[in-house]
């Protein structure tokens, strides 16, 4: 049974840093790629950042490029997200997800697996 478990979240001011941390349990090295996603209120799902499995790709969107590191620990089974930076557009509930249904476009938000999601708040 596949498991994604997300921590770090929090209430930061702008300008701060924070470090989000999705711990896996279960997968298998399909083909390995996780993404962190995060949701506005009132807003749909939006992809962040992605990472293959050797963490050897990378990719984000451009609204965190630059201020955002995606990492992975395979040993430890665990995805970083390193936000540095902050926006007050950076809040949103943040989302880990594993295993793309479309491997070629990390961006689109149907993967087969994802966390519960933790809440970062970033006040002005």
């Amino acid at each position: 049974q596949v498991q994604l478990v997300e921590s770090g979240g929090g209430l930061v001011q702008a300008g701060d840093s924070l470090r989000l941390a999705c711990a896996a349990s279960g997968l298998t090295n399909s083909n390995g790629v996780m993404a962190w996603f995060r949701q506005a209120l009132g807003r749909p799902r939006k992809f962040v950042a992605g990472i293959s499995w050797s963490g050897g790709s990378t990719y984000y969107a451009d609204s965190v490029l630059g201020r955002f590191t995606v990492s992975r620990d395979n040993p430890k089974n665990t995805m970083y997200l390193q936000m540095n930076s902050m926006k007050s557009e950076d809040t949103a509930l943040y989302y880990c997800a594993a295993e793309p249904l479309y491997p070629w476009n990390w961006t689109v938000p149907e993967y087969d697996y994802w966390g519960q999601g933790t809440q970062v708040t970033v006040s002005s």
